[in-house]
């Protein structure tokens, strides 16, 4: 598997459609172990080639993108969730079931993508990068792309924001698929 989505990778919507059934089946399969849950509020969606391959083509097949440009835009922008060599790319999901108390928690969350790390078997600790366009002057988006530098698998992943502080253990098959995207 290479590290980045090729436009030789992607076909068009149509042909994708031919085999949408089995693709999904196998790439629901490999996103299993790279969503990761940490208490009550955050899911973290590990991504690799292939999981955000399939993005792009649900993407085309959704929208109906056929020109040129707007594909490789797509594979340019999802690329970018990869990060380089040696890091881990990820989607955090900042879930809040109550309509009502979402905007309130948002705001009090303010600074949440600043303080989450993950963690290595020698205790060390890599915090994330994120992009700051992704937060407001007034809160915070309830989706962040980060990454992680990462000299070796995590082990874990938490966070120490004092309203959220927590750490979940990342399982044998977690370790394994994310050892297994910064090998790609």
């Amino acid at each position: 598997m290479t590290r980045l989505i090729q436009r030789s990778d992607i076909v068009d919507y149509q042909t994708y459609e031919d085999t949408r059934a089995a693709y999904r089946a196998d790439v629901l399969e490999l996103k299993k172990p790279r969503r990761i849950h940490l208490g009550e509020n955050l899911t973290f969606l590990f991504e690799n080639c292939e999981t955000l391959r399939y993005q792009v083509q649900e993407i085309m097949r959704a929208e109906r993108i056929a020109r040129e440009a707007a594909i490789v835009d797509e594979i340019t922008t999802y690329n970018k969730m990869l990060g380089a060599t040696g890091q881990l790319g990820c989607a955090l999901l900042i879930e809040i079931p109550r309509e009502e108390d979402r905007k309130p928690l948002l705001i009090a969350w303010m600074g949440l993508q600043e303080r989450i790390y993950v963690k290595f078997a020698d205790g060390s600790k890599a915090y994330a990068s994120f992009d700051p366009m992704q937060v407001g002057t007034d809160r915070l988006s309830a989706v962040q792309y980060l990454t992680f530098d990462c000299p070796s698998a995590p082990v874990a992943i938490g966070t120490d924001f004092p309203a959220l502080q927590a750490e979940v253990e990342l399982t044998p098959e977690q370790q394994a698929a994310l050892s297994a995207d910064l090998a790609a």
